[in-house]
């Protein structure tokens, strides 16, 4: 009999050895901190991109070229003033109009490419596709503006409403504790379903029951309250339940804001999420996606721009009135882009009945707040926006602006798994400079 307690005694210490070695793997940081120069004074705390998921037109948007002609404009052939003099864009975002005074148009956007994964790629991370698969914006920021570097949020750093963008591998090199939590569900429905705070046919008091369940069976943590390892899993659930019962839960809880603002930002998809963004980035949260799909326009584009176009208006519109009112704007970044633009020139032929194709030659990017002045355009296309004219500006150009408004220096390391000696974002060869004219 004592021969079989010593043998159960060593087993359960080879559990515990085990398990407290395979913790620590999994919560230890894996990159090396190099030492940095002194930081820059940030001038933004947070982004809210809105991601025109499979690339929006110029022409109809913020660029317009109401001369060039219909196989060119469509119907879509007027323009309508802005609060800023000099500056008009497209006839279908009258309210963006009026808040031209508080962002910035790039005009010259420019790299190339056609396809969806790639220009993705290239839009989101600055970078030519290689053998190393480069983090995002996102990503970045979390790893330099996130749990790292003093983010105490219960709602993790990096949030996309409401899906992955799928095109690529969002954290690249830097691995899933950079990648984005995705929310799923649709912030217009009555209760917005976030995945893992809100589950469909599943209550509050059922969810409780469950937690008191696994106390019940975590035999292995009772006997070991003290080990750092097991207080650390612990304080990760007590954020999950704080997120799913508690302060995180009330944040996605948008019957909290005014009927009249929840209208004006736009009863859909896209209009809550611009107010969800708000209110996330009203709490700390230092980096949100809205994925906002639907722009792939290969066919019957302008039936679907006279649906689309109000909705992007109202919720942007929105959003940058309310950051402005409630003091967010100096020091959030609004980055509206796609992968790239459309087609300048209609396929009005069978099967696409007036269609716009990918376009990655000239494109279109707008940026507000966070350090960023109003009222401003930068570059410009030809008369029919087929060619950057003037002052050609690369997605390497922009993400480096941000990421010096955001005190996080460019030319700075990006820790690494193989500890590689990268920049974080570097000038390339082909890079006009950065966007100084706007910053």
């Amino acid at each position: 009999m004592e021969e079989q307690r010593k043998n159960l005694i060593t087993r359960r210490e080879a559990l515990r050895r085990g398990v407290a070695g395979a913790a620590g793997l999994a919560l230890a940081d894996t990159f090396t901190r190099p030492a940095h120069a002194a930081p820059l004074k940030p001038k933004a705390k947070a982004v809210i991109q809105i991601w025109m998921w499979g690339g929006p037109s110029h022409l109809d948007t913020f660029d317009p070229k109401p001369d060039a002609g219909h196989d060119y404009t469509g119907p879509l052939n007027k323009t309508i003033a802005t609060n800023v003099s000099g500056i008009r864009i497209g006839e279908s975002l009258p309210l963006l109009a009026k808040q031209a005074d508080k962002y910035s148009i790039i005009r010259s956007m420019t790299h190339g490419n056609n396809g969806h994964e790639t220009a993705s790629y290239i839009v989101q991370t600055g970078r030519q596709p290689g053998r190393l698969v480069y983090p995002c914006v996102g990503a970045v920021v979390s790893r330099f503006k996130g749990y790292d570097h003093g983010y105490k949020g219960l709602v993790p750093p990096y949030v996309v409403l409401t899906r992955p963008q799928g095109r690529f591998s969002e954290a690249g090199f830097l691995g899933p504790k950079y990648k984005p939590f995705a929310t799923g569900g649709d912030p217009n429905q009555t209760v917005f379903a976030v995945e893992g705070i809100v589950a469909k046919g599943i209550t509050d008091d059922r969810q409780r029951k469950r937690r008191e369940l696994l106390h019940s069976l975590d035999s292995l943590g009772k006997a070991m309250p003290e080990n750092p390892h097991f207080q650390k899993l612990d304080q990760t659930e007590q954020n999950a339940y704080d997120i799913m019962f508690g302060e995180g839960r009330k944040l996605f809880d948008l019957s909290e804001e005014p009927d009249e603002l929840r209208e004006r930002y736009g009863r859909n998809t896209f209009g809550q999420s611009c107010l969800m963004a708000r209110r996330l980035v009203e709490s700390g949260v230092p980096y949100v996606t809205i994925n906002y799909n639907g722009w792939d326009t290969h066919k019957q584009h302008f039936e679907t721009m006279r649906r689309k176009l109000p909705e992007l208006d109202a919720g942007m519109a929105t959003l940058l009135q309310d950051l402005t009112d409630r003091g967010l704007l100096d020091s959030t970044i609004i980055w509206w882009s796609g992968e790239f633009g459309r087609g300048p020139k209609v396929q009005w032929e069978a099967p696409w009945n007036g269609g716009r194709s990918h376009y990655g030659k000239c494109f279109s990017a707008v940026v507000a707040g966070g350090g960023f002045k109003g009222g401003q355009v930068v570059g410009a296309s030809n008369d029919k926006g087929t060619e950057v004219a003037e002052r050609p500006v690369y997605p390497e150009d922009l993400i480096g602006s941000m990421y010096t408004l955001l005190g996080i220096d460019p030319d700075g390391p990006l820790p690494n798994p193989r500890g590689m000696d990268l920049k974080v974002m570097p000038q390339t060869d082909q890079s006009a400079g950065r966007l100084t004219e706007i910053t």
